[in-house]
Formats: C-alpha cells, structure tokens, sequence
C-alpha cells in the first residue's frame, strides 16, 4: 500500500493561557526553549506538503503565542495547504485576525468550554469568556469559515442543549462536540470528567433534536465517548496511514497522544526529513497493517475497520500497546472498562505507574500546570 498523509497537525506550542483537566497534551510538556523555529517549522511544512499533505491544522497548547504566526500561515497558504487555526482565542485581535487573515488563513476553530460563563472560566482555569466571544464576533466578521469545538464531560453535559444553541448565535458553520478522550492530562483527572450512562443517552437525544434544528444553518459533529461503545473507534483511519502529528519540540508522531507509547522513539524533524519519518521510522512503522496484532484482532473481521482501536488507550489501560483497545467487547480487557462505568476503580494507572508517576485516583480533579510564556 503506498500511503501518503493527507493531513499535518502543527503543534506550535505546549504554552497555554488555559488550565483544562481534560487537555490532550503531554503530561511532560515541551517548554519554550525547546520550540522548533520558523525556518524549522517551514521546512516542516514545505516536506509535510511535498509528502502529499494538503491540509494543515495550527493548533498548540496556544497557537497565538508565536510571534511567527502569520508568517508560517502565509508560507503554508503559498504552498496550498487548506488551514485551520486551532485556537482558545485568548490573545486574539482584530488587528491580528486581519492579517492572519491576508496571510492566507481560511478556517478557524475556537474552543469553548460551557454555555454559562461561571462554569466556563471554572474549566478553563482563567478568565476567557468575554475573550472568546469577541473573538468569535471578528472571526465571523473577517468572513473566516468558523468552526466551535467543545470538549463534553460530566460538568458541563448537562448543559448540551444550551451549548449547540450558543454555537448557533455565534454564528458558526459547524459545531464539533467530542467527549473526553482520556490521554495526557484527561487521565489524570478522569475520575472528575466521566460522564454517567444517563448523561450519555440524553445527550444524543438532545443531539439528534438539534440535527434537525440546525439542519442547512450548522453542521453537528458528535462523537461517542469511546467507553460507552460496542467497538473502538478506528485510529486516526489505521496508525501511521494518514495523519501526521508534530510537536513543538520537533518529534513526529502518528497521533497526538502517541508520545505516552514509552516503549517507542520518535524521530525528530530536525534530524531526519518528514519523508524518512514517514516511510522509514520504527514508530511509523510499529502499527501498521496487521502483523502486529494480538487475538482477537488478528483473527478479527474487524480489523481493517477499526484497526484494533487506539494504540495509546491500549498502552495506557493495559502497558501494552499491541493488546485490543479495551473498549472492543470482545476481548477480555474489556472488564477494565466495564470496571469504570460501574464505579469500580480500575488499574487505569499501569502506564502511569510504569513512568513513575502518582496514579489518577489521588489525583481526581487535576489541572494542567501553567506554562511559561517566554
């Protein structure tokens, strides 16, 4: 099979005004004086685009932050990558959305986290709410295409319905509602995050209701939480076949969340070309296809659909990553998930254990530490 990647995902930054317990970034965040550099990132950019990539998200931490910003947006735009900046809007201007804009910028997704400002600034960590809604003002008049992403747990599901409504007087072109995954940060303070079986089955009511509601007006992304399903989702459509991650620190990954995998080595873009990672790298390399697959995976009609679920929930359920992701019913891992739902503190923790940090259950409720600025 000859893969290409069809889409890069630029992690400028692990900086953020932002203290969410669920962020999908690294426990171990990658400071500043790590950050890969303009000329790096375009060079990133330029092999990502001459690999087949045609669409480039800028997402962080805070994107915002770099000083760079418009000038890595205008080398992508001058390559032809479509661009999504993916952003909490803190920070942002009117003057600086201007010239993102000019410099080829034509999407935009902003964060929010609740539809009642008081509960929103309490999950951020920060004061953002006013930020965020003028924000979306100048995005919608700059003419962006303008997404609203929400990232739905146990303390603000309650609040479904409001949420898809406020997205509505945004004004926004789609709605993306994902329910916590439970790597980096989430893991630690998923005791706090999860939601319980009666949130769930209300809230795809409410979602179906508002599919109807803004049927023609707003797009509704909705995605299950993973472990209230039957079978995993398909990872990022099979490890290392389309998507391709980069960290601030230049590590290239097949995933955002695959740096917890500790038993492989990423190979950096300083040192290594974007073409050698993907075709040549151990860690590319490591999932692909089936040969690595244990029962019931190997034997599975299923595989090539969902490819086994995701490398990074199995490695941090389990300490192994080529063990079915726990989620599937049919492989007797799935006890740990059953575990969860019912309450029962489950050993969630190996990988976290085996990295020699504190497990998630005395750590319920944790909050991503600040990060420096400069």
């Amino acid at each position: 099979m000859d893969r290409r990647p069809t889409t890069l995902l630029a992690e400028l930054t692990h900086r953020c005004p932002l203290h969410c317990p669920y962020c999908s970034n690294p426990v171990d965040l990658a400071r500043s004086q790590s950050e890969l550099s303009t000329e790096d990132w375009k060079r990133v950019f330029t092999q990502s685009r001459e690999l087949g990539a045609l669409q480039l998200g800028l997402s962080g931490g805070e994107p915002l932050i770099r000083r760079d910003l418009e000038e890595l947006v205008a080398h992508a735009h001058t390559l032809g990558f479509y661009q999504t900046l993916v952003t909490s809007a803190v920070g942002l201007t009117r003057d600086r959305a201007a010239r993102i804009k000019d410099a080829g910028l034509e999407h935009v997704q902003i964060s929010f986290q609740d539809s009642e400002k008081e509960i929103a600034e309490k999950i951020a960590g920060t004061r953002s709410w006013d930020a965020k809604h003028q924000a979306a003002a100048w995005i919608k008049e700059l003419d962006f295409a303008f997404s609203v992403n929400v990232v739905l747990h146990r303390a603000n599901l309650d609040h479904l319905a409001e949420i898809i409504d406020m997205a509505g007087a945004l004004g926004a072109d789609r709605i993306e509602l994902a329910n916590t995954q439970y790597y980096g940060w989430a893991v630690l303070s998923r005791e706090s995050l999860m939601p319980t079986r009666d949130q769930i089955v209300r809230s795809e009511a409410i979602v179906d209701r508002a599919v109807e509601k803004y049927r023609g007006k707003m797009q509704i992304i909705y995605v299950l939480p993973d472990y209230y399903s039957e079978f995993p989702k398909p990872c990022q459509g099979g490890w290392g076949n389309f998507y391709l991650v980069v960290a601030p620190d230049g590590r290239v990954m097949p995933c955002h969340a695959a740096s917890q995998i500790t038993t492989l080595s990423f190979d950096n873009a300083r040192d290594h070309s974007i073409r050698h990672i993907w075709e040549e790298s151990s860690a590319f390399k490591a999932y692909r296809g089936d040969d690595w697959m244990q029962e019931p995976c190997r034997s599975c009609p299923r595989k090539h659909v969902d490819f086994g679920g995701c490398r990074c929930q199995a490695f941090a359920l389990t300490g192994d990553a080529t063990r079915t992701d726990p989620v599937c019913t049919l492989t007797s891992d799935r006890a740990i998930i059953d575990a969860m739902l019912d309450g029962t503190p489950p050993p969630i923790t190996y990988a976290y254990r085996e990295m020699g940090r504190i497990p998630a259950t005395a750590m319920a409720g944790a909050t991503a530490p600040s990060i420096d600025r400069e």
